[in-house]
């Protein structure tokens, strides 16, 4: 019975053994679960805020899209502006070429033309100094230029 008893106690005791290496193996995969379980509501926690970042930047998308086409239109609306002043400020630098052509031409035929004899003006008797007018100041000045010799009155 010695050998059976030594037989039994050596399977008890490898059973126990095994026993405990598997109460041991247990325990480090009740850990692991555990922390598989923790990663998993953090990866949902990762997930829901990857899901509203997401709707967040499709938002910003559309009003970035919205904001362009509308300074594609104000850009456009001001070009065509441009392009109508441009215009316009063309017609009145080639009408102000046109003028000063015409003046020119004037100038040079005045410049060709002798001019008419004028009699000797009179000199006439000093004014007394009155307080005149800023008007009447100008219509006598007018009066004056028109008298002086070489100028008769014309205007070019």
């Amino acid at each position: 019975m010695i050998v059976g008893f030594n037989l039994g106690m050596l399977v008890e005791g490898s059973v126990a053994v095994l026993l405990a290496v598997t109460i041991g193996y247990c325990a480090i995969l009740n850990q692991r679960l555990k922390r598989l379980h923790s990663d998993r509501e953090t990866l949902a926690k990762m997930v829901s805020d990857l899901v509203q970042a997401t709707g967040l930047a499709n938002a910003a998308i559309t009003e970035l899209k919205t904001a362009a086409l509308e300074a594609d239109a104000k850009l456009n609306d001001r070009l065509v502006q441009a392009r109508e002043l441009e215009a316009e400020l063309h017609a009145q630098v080639s009408s102000g070429s046109q003028l000063i052509e015409k003046i020119a031409r004037i100038t040079a035929a005045a410049k060709t033309q002798p001019l008419p004899d004028a009699p000797a003006a009179k000199p006439e008797p000093a004014k007394p100094a009155v307080a005149v007018e800023p008007q009447s100041r100008l219509h006598s000045a007018l009066q004056q230029l028109a008298m002086r010799p070489g100028i008769g009155g014309k205007a070019a």
